[in-house]
């Protein structure tokens, strides 16, 4: 592992704002584990500006963890080594960050191997807990912020998660070692919730947001979110993005957020261009994410993109039965032909050989 980088560095990276892919799982045709490839997507994130890459999150196949598998800890390593090594042959800080799941003690042990492996932060999911109550949660959070920072995770209900009051998120941001807060309901009224709860808790300076709403990314990131708390009006931003779609299309990702952070800083009116963009993102991720089929085909749908670059080797998943809906091939076909100004087929034909063979 290379040298870690200072940690201040990685929060002026997370509190800036940055693209942070959700990494993919590289197998074979076999369906056994690509170390190679592997290794090639996190060179891949890294040269195309990512700020950071998540691991072992949804993306990344949530089966990795079954004993049977035994491909957690392997995949954590492999990325987190790779990611080391470009940090350091690019002089600059790339945040890893850890999916941690499960009940208490495997979210737990799960922050323990991430933090034996260098990983900054800890993407906390609550799906082990559809039954919960906001105490046990909050308890299980402070759990494992006692281990890893942490990186709430607001998940929607359709892959797994559930709606969360604003109870719960005003008590989760007042946890010292939260650092941020991914929010992924796929829901406006959801979204506003968590805004809500770091304005009334005074807590904007600590906890940094980031979309993981794919259906809705650049609006997210261009709306002055404005709420009234404590007597006073609060304007948040949504900084940056932790997302499945920003595992293609990476560095036209990095390009198109670099502006929003533009039109911040400049205090300009925002170009209508961005707006155009936002709608094709959100068409290209229809297709990609088999929203028409309630997102059964979302992994393989990032998968056939990086198959088709030539990064991934086939659009297998760890589950065979996981596979493309009916007609998302088409789907597919007609947005990577109608917007190729979102994928990178030409920076990653031109590098790929030297990430794989290196």
């Amino acid at each position: 592992m290379a040298n870690p980088m200072p940690e201040q560095l990685i929060h002026e990276v997370i509190r800036r704002g940055c693209v942070i892919p959700a990494a993919p799982l590289a197998l074979t045709p076999e369906r056994r584990f690509n170390p190679v490839r592997q290794t090639a997507l996190m060179r891949y994130y890294c040269e195309a500006g990512a700020g950071g890459v998540a691991v072992a999150v949804h993306t990344t196949q949530f089966e990795i963890r079954d004993p049977e598998i035994g491909l957690f800890e392997p995949v954590m390593e492999t990325c987190a080594d790779a990611i080391d090594d470009c940090a350091e042959r690019l002089g600059r800080p790339v945040v890893k960050i850890a999916g941690v799941v499960g009940k208490t003690a495997q979210a737990c042990r799960e922050a323990e191997t991430a933090v034996r492996h260098g990983y900054h932060a800890g993407l906390l999911s609550l799906s082990a807990f559809s039954d919960g109550t906001v105490d046990e949660m909050i308890d299980h959070a402070e759990a494992v912020a006692e281990i890893i920072p942490v990186f709430g995770f607001y998940l929607q209900p359709a892959v797994g998660g559930r709606v969360l009051p604003l109870d719960f998120w005003r008590r989760f941001v007042r946890i010292p070692n939260v650092i941020a807060v991914k929010i992924a309901p796929f829901n406006r009224y959801q979204t506003l919730d968590v805004v809500r709860a770091v304005a009334e808790e005074s807590r904007e300076d600590d906890v940094t947001l980031y979309t993981g709403n794919d259906d809705n990314i650049i609006a997210d990131l261009l709306t002055p979110w404005a709420v009234s708390a404590g007597g006073k009006r609060t304007t948040l931003r949504i900084r940056g993005g932790l997302l499945g779609q920003w595992c293609v299309g990476t560095r036209r990702a990095v390009e198109i957020l670099e502006r929003i952070h533009r039109a911040w800083e400049e205090g300009n009116s925002i170009p209508r261009e961005l707006f155009e963009t936002h709608v094709e993102l959100t068409d290209v991720n229809a297709a990609l994410f088999d929203a028409a089929n309630g997102f059964a085909g979302v992994i393989p749908g990032v998968h056939e993109i990086l198959r088709r670059e030539g990064l991934l080797e086939s659009i297998v998943t760890l589950n065979p039965n996981e596979r493309l809906s009916l007609g998302q091939m088409d789907e597919i076909d007609r947005v990577h032909r109608a917007y190729p100004h979102l994928f990178d087929d030409e920076f990653i034909a031109e590098n790929r050989d030297r990430w794989i063979n290196s």
